[in-house]
């Protein structure tokens, strides 16, 4: 990473500007706050957004396989991967497809600018503290791509004073190995987190074999480190940065091999990613007044992808560098009032193998919202103005009403306009592009219920739909074309409950994301799917189990290719030794489901990208006192 880009705009700032007054590290832990819906530390049940909210105890007591593994416990989002670890997966929020979802670490964005992937498949857990789920369109507050909603991830932190190191050792099924080591603490200024990790796995193989090269197990290595740095100046005064960067390679699957133009002759392949996602925040704020909250973020981030054939010269590569500014004022007008406005400027540049016709882009906007909140009623208006190098302005507005129907009764109802800029690839992909697309829209309407049913029960339920226009979508010349429409119906509900010592949580979500000139359902979206978590604590040991049901979707457009639904079991286990050594074991799919997510065609015929069956994983943590 280019770390000297951002290094000297740090150090110019002057010392008036910095520090959070909030301890956003100690609020990263908790998992009653929000960090991801106005860019502020907040109370859960004070936002309009629908939320899913995983703390690092959350993670812990999951013990799940990757960050997509954690998204298929949020109710109204489905993963689709192309294969086992690794694979690209699509990640569908509400029934919009992966593009249309927002993807920030530490606030700053990771997704690929040529394919609009964000490769959260890459990031590993051991280096996580906490993701944050946001449900509905925020671009209001965030602009192009959040149309379905907003995935955050934050990097491991340290909330304690002293020192902290950690060893975690896991060993498991295909040949997995798991290493991590980390070292957090610091005193009551300053505090600090580093770690690193090497996940390694022999994998499965994904496809049925066409040529004798994919009959062979397709491998994973990924190396992660992590660094979180924060130092408070005075009681107002906070300036820190956050960095995570993760790299590897992932083997993969060709079965329609390597077409030859001069021989009309396909030919075999083992292909590979070797691939980079890696992002650098730096931040300074201010508490000027006890009205007025100033902070300043500035980042950069990179997402390169090289892929390569061990039979072959064959190699592409496509690469993106994004450097950004973020500036918010939070202002406290009086006990009802309160004012979020701001600016965000960032620039997308791309270099690889591909000559695209225009290779870097800049982006600038500026928000506003205004939040009233009083005995009877609350409200939230927000509006957004984005200025783009490419499509011009746009804007984008959003608007709730809360109704408190009593103290343990919520009744929230809202508007939200959201939109997705084209990638480089639909504009400016040699022969198959169309540098005249305008940004896909969208327009949601929804009605949430919260509702504390007792002090061990908390019941989030909503009712929304989503107007999709613009789309881009490939026509038969394979150029892109705004000419798509959409129509989203969907019932989410999550129900969090605790009863004689098991902690229970219920997701369950109904969705009908249908194509509005075929009638088709959109693809790879199943209409219902379940998600339930058990867990309970005796003393030293600790017991879960997780069952997941997914109905039968589409993998086409045309909806002549089914998928069918299956349902998983997962048990887990944890055993704490002493203090300072813990033990757990996790089977996943204990059954040992066939199953698929996606599919491909070969030879007329279609099949599905295997998935792994029974697996399991055996690791210990040792946290050393010092």
């Amino acid at each position: 990473m280019k770390l000297y880009r951002l290094t000297p705009l740090l150090l110019c700032l002057p010392a008036t500007l910095l520090a959070d007054p909030i301890d956003r590290d100690s609020a990263l832990k908790l998992p009653d706050t929000l960090i991801s819906a106005n860019r502020q530390v907040e109370d859960r049940t004070q936002t309009s957004a629908a939320n899913t909210v995983f703390t690092r105890d959350d993670i812990d007591r999951l013990q799940p396989s990757s960050v997509t593994d954690l998204l298929t416990r949020v109710p109204g989002v489905q993963v689709a991967p192309t294969g086992g670890r690794g694979s690209v997966p699509g990640i569908y929020i509400r029934g919009s497809k992966t593009a249309q979802s927002l993807v920030l670490v530490d606030g700053v964005r990771i997704a690929n600018a040529t394919s609009g992937d964000s490769g959260l498949q890459f990031l590993n857990v051991d280096q996580i503290e906490r993701v944050e789920v946001l449900r509905g369109s925020r671009s209001a507050v965030y602009g192009s791509d959040a149309i379905g909603g907003v995935i955050q991830i934050f990097t491991r932190r340290s909330a304690q004073q002293g020192l902290q190191p950690r060893l975690r050792l896991a060993a498991g099924s295909n040949q997995t190995w798991q290493r991590s080591l980390g070292l957090s603490g610091g005193d009551q200024n300053t505090r600090f987190n580093l770690g690193a990790s090497l996940d390694e796995s022999q994998g499965i193989d994904w496809s049925h074999t066409s040529y004798p090269s994919d009959g062979d197990h397709d491998a994973y290595r990924n190396k992660s480190v992590n660094l979180s740095l924060s130092h408070s100046f005075t009681d107002n005064v906070e300036a820190g940065l956050n960095l995570l960067d993760s790299r590897g390679r992932s083997e993969y699957d060709n079965p329609y091999g390597r077409f030859d133009l001069d021989t009309f002759q396909s030919f075999a392949q083992a292909p590979y990613t070797d691939y980079t996602v890696s992002s650098l925040g730096t931040y300074v704020g201010a508490q000027f007044s006890e009205l007025w909250y100033s902070r300043l973020e500035l980042g950069h981030s990179e997402n390169r992808d090289k892929k390569r054939d061990k039979l072959s010269d064959d190699a592409s590569e496509f690469n993106t560098y994004r450097d950004s500014v973020s500036w918010q004022n939070d202002l406290t007008l009086d006990d009802q009032n309160s004012l979020m406005l701001g600016g965000d400027w960032y620039q997308d540049r791309v270099h690889g193998s591909t000559d695209f016709d225009e290779d870097s882009r800049w982006n600038r906007a500026a928000f506003i919202q205004h939040r009233f909140k009083g005995e009877s009623f609350s409200t939230e208006l927000g509006l957004r103005r984005d200025q783009n190098q490419q499509f011009g302005g746009q804007n984008s507005w959003s608007g709730s009403l809360t109704l408190p129907v009593n103290p343990n009764n919520d009744l929230l109802l809202s508007y939200t306009e959201g939109f997705r800029a084209p990638t480089f690839n639909d504009l400016y992909y040699p022969q198959y592009s169309n540098p005249n697309l305008k940004p896909e829209h969208s327009k949601s309407y929804e009605l949430q219920w919260r509702s504390q049913l007792s002090e061990t029960s908390r019941l989030e339920t909503s009712l929304y739909r989503t107007d999709l226009r613009d789309a881009i979508i490939f026509g038969a010349d394979s150029i892109p074309a705004n000419v798509a429409s959409a129509r989203i119906n969907g019932f989410e509900t999550a129900l969090h409950q605790q009863w004689f010592g098991w902690q229970s949580n219920l997701g369950i979500a109904m969705i009908d994301p249908r194509d509005r000139d075929s009638g088709h359902t959109l693809a790879r979206r199943a209409r219902r799917t379940l998600s339930l978590d058990l867990d309970r604590q005796f003393d030293q040991l600790g017991l879960g189990a997780s069952w997941q049901a997914v109905s039968s979707s589409y993998d086409d457009e045309a909806n002549r290719n089914k998928l069918g639904g299956y349902g998983l079991l997962g048990l887990r286990g944890s055993w704490t030794l002493n203090p300072e050594i813990k033990l757990d074991l996790k089977l996943d799919n204990l059954f040992d489901k066939g199953y698929s997510r996606a599919l491909y065609s070969y030879e007329g015929a279609s099949y599905g990208y295997r998935e792994e069956g029974r697996t399991w994983l055996l690791g210990v943590t040792w946290t050393p006192a010092l």
